[in-house]
């Protein structure tokens, strides 16, 4: 059994990505190569003795939602995804250039949380360039999706936060989802396909909101407090 620790930095202090320093598999995982719906899975199972269950419902989430969000969002995202459960890494889950790695012990945690698939595939849609925009935007837009496109956010217990005095747009996450949700409908449908689409092409810049709905951002989040206080 080999294993190594991780490489981890972050972006804009609120996006974070783990690289393995040299491998962080078992020598002999066990690998499926599923093709359907215009896409290929390779999913990783490093641990034999994991549970086939998670494993059949992180494919079948896979597939519901990874189709749909190259549509909806990027058309030229790549067509082959790797995803890894990982037996040593002790995280929840990240995803860089085509691969996915999920920790094997939130799973044996959480093993309702198939949706962790939905939330790291988008960022794998996103394939923003570096400097792109602000991290809690980064994250804030995957966790929408995840609102939007998950298939048993129930079943891990996974909603949108009521809001709190301590909350910002800053804050990320599914506090930053709720945020876009909200401008969604209140102010401009579709600006989260617009401000993704802003991200990946480098063209994003805070202006954009007074632009996209006639308030600035800063105006945005004060309307949204007021509005659910």
């Amino acid at each position: 059994m080999k294993r190594i620790l991780s490489i981890c930095f972050g972006v804009a202090a609120t996006l974070t990505y783990c690289r393995p320093s040299v491998a962080s598999q078992l020598v002999d995982p066990v690998a499926d190569t599923i093709s359907k719906k215009g896409v290929t899975l390779i999913l990783v199972q490093q641990d034999e003795g994991f549970s086939k269950d998670v494993l059949g419902r992180l494919q079948e989430t896979f597939f519901e939602v990874y189709p749909k969000l190259t549509r909806d969002f990027n058309k030229q995202a790549v067509k082959e995804v790797t995803i890894t459960v990982d037996t040593a890494y002790d995280g929840v889950a990240y995803a860089h250039n085509g691969r996915v790695t999920i920790a094997q012990s939130w799973l044996e945690k959480n093993p309702g949380d198939v949706d962790v698939v939905t939330h790291e595939v988008m960022h794998l849609v996103q394939a923003y360039p570096p400097r792109s925009g602000p991290g809690w935007l980064v994250e804030g837009i995957a966790d929408y999706v995840r609102y939007k496109y998950g298939v048993d956010n129930p079943g891990a217990n996974w909603t949108l936060p009521e809001l709190k005095p301590e909350h910002h747009y800053t804050s990320s996450y599914r506090i930053t989802a709720r945020f876009l949700d909200w401008v969604e409908h209140t102010h401009k449908k579709g600006i989260v396909k617009r401000l993704d689409k802003a991200l990946r092409t480098s063209t994003y810049s805070d202006d954009m909101w007074k632009r996209e709905t006639g308030a600035t951002l800063d105006e945005l989040w004060i309307a949204y407090t007021k509005g659910n206080a």
